[in-house]
């Protein structure tokens, strides 16, 4: 148990915010297997600003997911601060986590996202005022820089510490490395060593060795995962018992998989649009079903159908078939 701000976490193993897969539903998976903090899709400060209804959907939450974060995304301290002020702290979400670090070019064209990355004093300004108001700790979620060119992940840290950020989550690798080749983690553990604030390592994390191995090399206090939770959030799980026991966890059998997918669609329905859900979970269930028998044409299957009801027909008919 250790604590951001004036937040109690269980454990040290979060799930990272990705868009188009951490809604509720995928949320309250991962946190039944485990992970100590959540946090949503990012959501635009202008969205809030101009009351876009689909930037309202993503920020549904439940006591169930508790403590979660609510992850915002901009560039103007004067609309974000106003957004935080009027929406953000009303919400029952425990963290304001600000993402200063996605690369995807539609965010960045923008200045917002990694872009950030180029401009640290703006970054610095839009944590100053978002702390003015902010009534929950605040997260700054970051790379280590723009390219190889331009790493200065420690310059950031430092602007952001004195900005009154709470924790800063680092993603080892450059905007310009989107997701390719190795994350950094040794300036990772050079941040973690000047810091006076949690550090939380991003990139890479996809076993409980991994795990062990960041925790041991770069002292950071937490570390999230993304991409390897997707059709596995029995991960958090096997790094929670890595961690406490030292063993390593049976893989989980295409029994449970089958079953953790069908407990995920169930949850849909509590989406204010369930059908853009669905369309959104078919890239859960092939990762669900990645590498089980006949899964190809469960598969194609799942991807004629629009609703709930036919897809759990379909995972139902399909474990009958070939795990009954």
């Amino acid at each position: 148990m250790f604590k951001i701000g004036n937040i109690e976490i269980k454990n040290r193993i979060f799930l990272a915010p990705m868009a188009g897969y951490t809604n509720l539903p995928f949320r309250l998976i991962a946190k039944r297997y485990g992970a100590g903090a959540v946090f949503s899709e990012m959501i635009s400060g202008k969205g809030l600003y101009y009351k876009d209804k689909k930037t309202a959907e993503l920020m549904l939450t439940c006591d169930e997911e508790a403590p979660a974060g609510i992850q915002l995304f901009g560039s103007e301290p004067e609309i974000l601060s106003e957004v935080v002020e009027k929406y953000i702290n009303a919400t029952a979400f425990a963290f304001l986590d600000f993402n200063a670090g996605c690369p995807a070019p539609k965010i960045v064209k923008n200045g917002e996202g990694s872009a950030l990355m180029r401009n640290p004093e703006r970054l610095g300004a839009v944590i100053r005022a978002i702390k003015k108001v902010s009534e929950k700790p605040v997260i700054i979620k970051t790379r280590i820089g723009w390219d190889a060119q331009s790493v200065n992940v420690r310059e950031v840290a430092e602007i952001l510490e004195e900005a009154g950020a709470d924790a800063h989550t680092i993603h080892g690798r450059t905007r310009d490395a989107f997701y390719s080749g190795k994350a950094d983690w040794k300036i990772i553990e050079e941040v973690k060593k000047n810091s006076r604030i949690p550090i939380i390592l991003n990139g890479d994390i996809d076993s409980g060795e991994k795990a062990v191995q960041a925790f041991e090399t770069t002292g950071c206090d937490a570390v999230m995962i993304g991409r390897a939770s997707v059709g596995n959030p029995f991960i958090f799980r096997e790094i929670n018992h890595r961690l406490s026991t030292g063993e390593t966890l049976p893989v989980p059998s295409p029994e449970e998989r089958i079953q953790t997918a069908i407990k995920h669609v169930e949850l849909v329905g509590m989406m204010k649009r369930p059908e853009v859900a669905i369309k959104e979970m078919r890239k859960h269930l092939a990762a669900y079903t990645k590498g089980l028998k006949n899964a190809t044409n469960l598969r194609n299957e799942i991807f004629k159908v629009c609703t709930k009801e036919d897809v759990l027909i379909l995972l139902n008919q399909y474990m009958e078939e070939n795990y009954g």
